[in-house]
């Protein structure tokens, strides 16, 4: 074990050793964290209870999507309407605060005379959030 006794000239060494400082230390922090006790507060909250007899809302407030299958049926959040009915939601969408995005998803196999009409209607209300979803599976057509 080599020890050092200071310089050459004969001078005590006055460095100090920060060895057992730093292991007492640590020691002291460990100590406290082990006496800490563990938070036990709870928040209560209640939660609202799923009634499956009540019918959910047919605009929601987050997002909305319009699908049309292949057989050219117009959807509005997976529930086929008509013409009148989707103007209705599209109405009721616009006039909320914030604006509900609105996903429209056609098929790749649906007519295109359908979804240029679905389209007309979606231009013609105040709709400003409108995304396009799906067009991935038109890559391989062109």
């Amino acid at each position: 074990m080599a020890m050092a006794s200071g310089n050459d000239d004969g001078e005590p060494m006055m460095d100090l050793n920060m060895t057992p400082l730093i292991d007492v230390l640590l020691v002291l922090i460990i100590m406290f964290i082990i006496t800490i006790p563990i938070q036990t507060h709870a928040v209560k909250v209640d939660l609202p209870v799923n009634n499956p007899n009540q019918p959910k809302p047919p605009v929601d407030p987050q997002k909305n999507v319009i699908n049309i299958d292949p057989a050219g049926t117009v959807a509005w959040n997976g529930v086929p309407v008509n013409e009148a009915t989707l103007k209705n939601y599209l109405d009721q969408s616009a006039q909320m605060n914030p604006e509900p995005e609105l996903h429209f998803q056609p098929d790749a196999q649906a007519r295109y005379e359908i979804v240029d009409k679905t389209l007309a209607i979606v231009k013609k209300s105040a709709i400003t959030k409108l995304g396009f979803i799906g067009d991935e599976q038109y890559y391989n057509k062109f």
